[in-house]
């Protein structure tokens, strides 16, 4: 048996609830990849577009019961995002809530779970539950896609060093 490497991540859209499933492996263990999402100096390094011309954050309590909010800027625009954390498993799992603060009503719930596969490799699996079909729809119209696969790319540099 043979395995490739994806360098895309595979975007899952479900027809019966409002909800995405974003998988991606990466070259690196389940730990690495987790301490990317959970360490706030390391987010910030990948998350989002190329677009952006940097990202900051405000608030950061990674622990089961936490809150996190970071600001994502391009040219004079600020973009603020903020959620709870509602469970961190180190290496993993982190459940947490995310909300683009211009849309208040559209909280969604994620889940993330980080395994560890052959060769020091990692796969991530992401689903994001949102309230409704139209803000789950909003949500990828708004570039999620470009952004997902974008912020990988970095996250795979920074992975790599």
């Amino acid at each position: 048996m043979s395995t490739t490497t994806t360098r895309e991540a595979r975007i899952i859209i479900d027809d019966k609830t409002p909800s995405v499933t974003i998988v991606r492996q990466f070259d690196a263990p389940a730990q690495a990849v987790f301490r990317a999402h959970t360490e706030p100096e390391l987010f910030v390094r990948w998350v989002g577009p190329d677009s952006l011309d940097s990202s900051r954050v405000d608030r950061w309590d990674c622990r089961s019961g936490g809150e996190w909010r970071y600001v994502s800027t391009r040219n004079d625009d600020e973009h603020w995002f903020r959620g709870c954390f509602h469970e961190v498993r180190a290496n993993e799992l982190i459940i947490q809530t995310f909300c683009y603060e211009p849309w208040p009503d559209n909280v969604s719930l994620g889940r993330y779970v980080f395994e560890d596969l052959p060769g020091g490799r990692c796969r991530l699996t992401a689903t994001s539950l949102a309230d409704s079909f139209e803000a789950r729809d909003a949500f990828v119209a708004s570039g999620m896609e470009i952004g997902v696969q974008e912020g990988f790319r970095k996250l795979d540099a920074l992975l790599a060093r």
